[in-house]
């Protein structure tokens, strides 16, 4: 186990070890965010295949990041129990596994089993990279690492939709949940080989299981309650009753937090005004992310009769602008002030949906990829800024717990974005069992005032 101290690890590779280590939480972090978004285009020949409709279908999408959000608190107590390398490195093992069995499916139950399998090794792999680069890198550099890592977080579902449309329209949707194996295979063998195990341990202390239990409880209630809204005719004593019951959760959630000795959520985080007005920040790139990355396969193929490919290569110069923003950003990050870089990106994106919410039936392949590349930019400087705001104030310590509610933020955003998105479509016009265009259009406007939104937290950050 000294062979992998950080210091045998920087003699070893030199100072370049820390690009390595990035590298490999890059490649965990890519394979659990390509696996949110390469479902959409597959979304089409699923429902075909299993006679399913899309208020069935978008829980392949919502399970996965629903699971995601729950487990995501947890990453604290693995990494100061078990260190980054052991935690991260079991958790792609498991989820390579998952991965392979769920493209085995033989029907729907077991496929959103395996997707919510899926969603809670990624909840807890992603804040254990974040907690990782703000550990290794000096506050002077911490934007630049995070300009890299996050391609990872948002490059993969610009990308997503391309390879999901390769393998749908090549082979067959069910490649679409072997894809990501590979790649966490590849993370296992770095993590071992690159990520250092902690000098020292924290005292054990027992895990907040009761608030997990709650938490969890809270998010499945009140997503069924809002996939319930979907077809509410003869359900809405069940949307009540579950409604009523995801509020008690909560509830007794915020109780069991301020309470107890080792809480899930850190609650004195939260009372922090930079650490606040980020995480509200994160909320919103949530649903600006996962919202957009939904809609825009299942808006270009279902309204404009594009294909799985098109759909894919629609995405394309989106990732190519973002893999060129994002390292950019991130250096901004380290001169300028996350408000100002977040409050572009803000506009930038929110700009982007209201042009995909005029967009009719004429408008060219060209100029849709073009309102995607505007959305992406916008994201490419978001994620940076507001990661810098709510963690480098943070003593060492912290950065475990900061790194998980941040995240945690960000996905929670994500979960109830996609089924806002879902019920606004499910709710819009029409074509047979088909979205009409003007569904969409009413979508693309809740993404963009849901965003915008977030302008009034994110003006009371620092200048």
């Amino acid at each position: 186990m000294s062979n992998n101290t950080v210091e045998a690890l920087r003699a070893r590779y030199g100072d370049g070890w820390r690009w390595l280590a990035v590298t490999t939480v890059m490649l965990g972090t890519m394979a659990t965010v390509l696996s949110a978004t390469v479902i959409n285009v597959a979304l089409p020949d699923i429902m075909a295949e299993f006679d399913i409709r899309q208020g069935t279908a978008h829980w392949l999408a919502t399970g996965y990041i629903a699971a995601m959000t729950t487990t995501m608190l947890a990453s604290t107590w693995l990494l100061e129990h078990f260190g980054v390398r052991m935690a991260l490195g079991c958790a792609m093992l498991l989820f390579s596994g998952v991965s392979v069995l769920g493209g085995f499916s033989p029907s729907t139950e077991a496929l959103i089993t395996a997707r919510v399998a899926q969603g809670a090794l990624a909840g807890l792999m992603q804040p254990m990279a974040m907690y990782l680069i703000f550990r290794i890198f000096p506050r002077d550099r911490r934007g630049q690492a995070m300009g890299i890592y996050g391609m990872g977080v948002i490059l993969a579902p610009a990308l997503g939709p391309v390879l999901g449309g390769f393998l749908v329209d090549h082979f067959d949707w069910r490649y679409v949940m072997f894809a990501p194996a590979p790649v966490t295979l590849l993370g296992v063998f770095m993590a071992w080989k690159f990520l250092p195990v902690p000098v020292q341990r924290p005292a054990p202390y027992p895990f907040d299981l009761p608030g997990l239990l709650y938490l969890g409880g809270a998010l499945l209630l009140g997503l069924d309650a809002l996939n319930r809204l979907q077809a509410a005719d003869g359900q809405w004593l069940t949307i009540v009753v579950e409604s009523l019951g995801a509020a008690l959760m909560v509830t007794l959630f915020g109780r069991r937090q301020r309470r107890a000795r080792h809480p899930l959520l850190r609650v004195q985080l939260m009372r922090r005004s930079s650490f606040l007005y980020a995480n509200l920040g994160a909320l919103a790139l949530g649903v600006a992310l996962y919202g957009s990355t939904y809609l825009i396969p299942l808006f270009v193929q279902t309204a404009l009769l594009f294909s799985a490919s098109d759909a894919g290569l629609l995405m394309l110069p989106a990732g190519i602008a973002l893999g060129i923003t994002f390292p950019i950003a991130g250096r901004l990050a380290d001169r300028f002030s996350a408000r100002s870089l977040t409050l572009y990106g803000i506009v930038a994106f929110g700009l982007s949906a209201v042009l995909f919410a005029v967009s009719d039936l004429s408008l060219g392949f060209v100029w849709l990829a073009i309102w995607a590349v505007i959305g992406r930019i916008g994201l490419g400087f978001m994620l940076p800024a507001l990661s810098t705001a709510a963690l480098n104030p943070l003593e060492v310590e912290e950065l475990g717990a900061g790194s998980s509610i941040i995240n945690f933020s960000r996905q929670l955003g994500g979960a109830f974005g996609i089924n806002l998105v879902a019920l606004t479509l499910e709710y819009g016009d029409h074509v047979g069992p088909v979205p009409a265009l003007s569904a969409f259009h009413t979508a693309w406007w809740l993404v963009a005032g849901l965003v915008l939104i977030a302008l009034v937290p994110v003006l009371r950050m620092p200048r």
